[in-house]
């Protein structure tokens, strides 16, 4: 007995039932505005987020300025390693009575800040820029106090050691700016 072969099977075209398609799209929740406003065309978007949410508006001249103060800091821990009796006969004007351990441990603390700007210099996340610039002020708030407190111990205030204290008022306020430019909310358009 031959039997009638099966008809052939009916495929349903999702792609242009518009209805089914939106009832998939429902059932997955996907397609409709989040608590953010953000309409997600996937449901890998809606997991994984929006990249443009996390994309750093960075104020002008910021990685110049990373640049600028990881080239710095590594030149100044390379001197502070090396020449440690020059770089303090430099700021203060009189020989360093002590050891250099501490002029060279100061170094060592500075060439890991270096690396910190380094670091902060390749990549994209907004907040360990943040935590590069906050790091930076720190230390040139650390080092103004310090510098400060040990020129009135001594009694003598150097041209070198007024200058050093000048820039490093003027390289807080620097990074200070650009840690808050970088930290502002953008402006939704």
């Amino acid at each position: 007995m031959a039997s009638k072969p099966p008809a052939p099977l009916m495929k349903k075209h999702s792609q242009t039932d518009l209805i089914s398609r939106l009832k998939s799209r429902k059932i997955l929740g996907v397609g409709g505005e989040d608590d953010d406003g953000e309409v997600h065309r996937s449901k890998i978007s809606q997991m994984l987020g929006n990249e443009m949410k996390f994309a750093v508006r960075e104020p002008f001249g910021l990685r110049v300025w990373i640049l600028i103060s990881a080239v710095g800091f590594t030149a100044m821990a390379l001197m502070a390693l090396v020449f440690p009796n020059q770089l303090y006969e430099v700021v203060f004007e009189e020989e360093l009575s002590t050891t250099n351990i501490s002029v060279r441990l100061y170094g060592g603390a500075l060439l890991s800040l270096s690396l910190i700007m380094w670091n902060g210099l390749y990549t994209a996340e907004k907040v360990i820029i943040q935590w590069t610039l906050l790091s930076e002020a720190c230390y040139f708030a650390v080092q103004f106090l310090v510098t400060s407190i040990t020129l009135v111990e001594i009694g003598i205030l150097p041209n070198a050691a007024m200058l050093l204290l000048l820039s490093r008022v003027l390289f807080l306020l620097v990074t200070m700016a650009y840690y808050y430019h970088l930290g502002r909310k953008p402006k939704k358009i």
